[in-house]
């Protein structure tokens, strides 16, 4: 079906009353996953400081930041069935309290007796922290299938996305200057607080379109006939869908051609991700010679680049369906464009000077950016009786990667004492997704589900 031209004479004599209540749930869906980012992130920064303090090797420091994926794999199945079966709004409501209670409570690591005790109480907590996260990126995608047209998609799904590098710009050099200031404990106070906050603001705000009192009619019908699901993904399919069993649904996910090049495109993809969040600030200061500080600082322009890309990556795929391109093409191209742009990381292997450094990561996260967007194709694809199933096992896959990355670099770095064979690892993950959407991933449409 073709959705891209879904305006009528009724839609434009009505316009000046449709409401625009969509983009301000948007924007609250990218403070909250900037808020996400940045605390995965709070090890990254501080992780200097502490492995001074704890006396950490790199093959332990990739452990513990190893620790917050393993949870938050395992927990994204959980997730997603708690998702279809409770909605967004609560579930992500406990989520958002739920992992920044555990940020606030890293902070008192350091008050335990010995650093044993203190690296083990660490461990341990961002293992519940990934726990707490796992339903967030399923319910973003839940939240822009729900409250976004198919032509307006691709862009939403890239703005939340992309906060993962607006998280860097702006909550990297503040937590870089927290450490340098008044030590790493008060990055975890910091950040958890502001979850705390954000929580009961989500709770407040967020309903299904067709629930929400400021949403005009004018509105409502222009999400709906557009594809989006405006009572949140409720179908009269629902009770059949319950009765075939969650381990039905996930085969039937699996078995999808489409949906499993996806699913491994986005581990590979999050190999970047992870590598920019666990050990690119240690990269700045063990490899180049950067302060804690000037490493939080310099870590904020690739970040840039990175948010840049993700919005042109959005724009451009929305822009490429208006035109009339099919689905297929319009998020193939930026996705396989984007991505033989990151492969230029490896090239930090073969220059010295710094500031050549930093372009060549930043070019690399500006294309990652640009390609970054499968969550828009998980809102495009998935079966309408489990979003949240469907996009759980899309994170699952993608954060398999961090657990991954951080000890796959721990170990190349230990065994060679330098980053080379590390940012090679980064490259050809980047060149397999462009294989995984060229030669898996074949027509990009929306899943049927077979009945039980």
């Amino acid at each position: 079906m073709d959705m891209t031209r879904t305006a009528s004479p009724t839609d434009a004599a009505s316009s000046a009353a449709r409401t625009k209540v969509r983009y301000g749930i948007l924007l609250l869906i990218f403070v909250i996953t900037t808020l996400n980012y940045a605390d995965r992130a709070t090890l990254s920064v501080t992780g200097s400081a502490m492995r001074t303090a704890f006396n950490l090797d790199a093959i332990r420091m990739g452990y513990i930041f190893s620790a917050f994926s393993w949870a938050y794999v395992l927990s994204q199945l959980p997730a997603g069935w708690l998702l279809d079966r409770f909605g967004a709004r609560r579930v992500y409501a406990a989520s958002i309290f739920s992992w920044s209670l555990f940020t606030l409570l890293q902070s008192s690591v350091g008050l335990l007796g010995s650093a044993g005790a203190a690296i083990t109480a660490l461990f341990a907590l961002r293992f519940v922290m990934g726990a707490a996260e796992s339903p967030a990126f399923p319910a973003n995608a839940k939240v822009v299938a729900s409250w976004f047209p198919t032509n307006e998609r691709g862009t939403a799904s890239a703005i939340f996305n992309a906060a993962q590098y607006f998280a860097a710009v702006v909550f990297t050099p503040l937590m870089a200057w927290l450490t340098h200031a008044f030590g790493w404990h008060m990055v975890y106070v910091v950040m958890g607080v502001i979850g705390l906050v954000l929580a009961l603001t989500w709770l407040k705000v967020m309903k299904n379109p067709a629930d929400h009192p400021r949403v005009s009619r004018a509105e409502l019908e222009y999400i709906e006939q557009g594809g989006g699901l405006v009572n949140g993904a409720r179908t009269t399919r629902t009770d059949d869908v319950s009765k075939a069993g969650g381990w039905t649904l996930v085969r039937q996910l699996l078995g999808n051609r489409m949906l499993l090049g996806v699913y491994l495109a986005q581990y590979c993809i999050n190999v970047l991700t992870y590598f920019f969040l666990t050990w690119f600030p240690i990269y700045l200061v063990q490899a180049r010679g950067m302060t804690i500080l000037q490493a939080g600082l310099v870590a904020s322009l690739p970040a840039i680049c990175g948010f840049l890309g993700g919005v042109l990556g959005g724009v451009l795929s929305d822009g490429l369906i208006r035109r009339g391109c099919s689905l297929t093409v319009a998020r193939k191209v930026p996705i396989v464009g984007g991505m033989l742009l990151s492969t230029c990381i490896i090239g930090c292997n073969y220059v010295s000077t710094d500031w050549i450094v930093v372009a060549l990561m930043s070019l690399a996260f500006f294309g990652k950016g640009i390609g970054a967007l499968g969550w828009a194709v998980v809102a495009d694809t998935s079966p309408k009786e489990a979003l949240g199933l469907s996009g759980a096992i899309f994170n699952m896959f993608g954060n398999i990667a961090g657990i991954v990355t951080p000890i796959v670099i721990g170990y190349l770095v230990a065994r060679s004492g330098s980053f080379n064979g590390a940012l090679v690892f980064v490259g050809v993950n980047a060149l397999l997704t462009v294989i995984s959407y060229l030669v898996i991933v074949k027509d990009i449409r929306r899943v049927e589900l077979r009945s039980a």
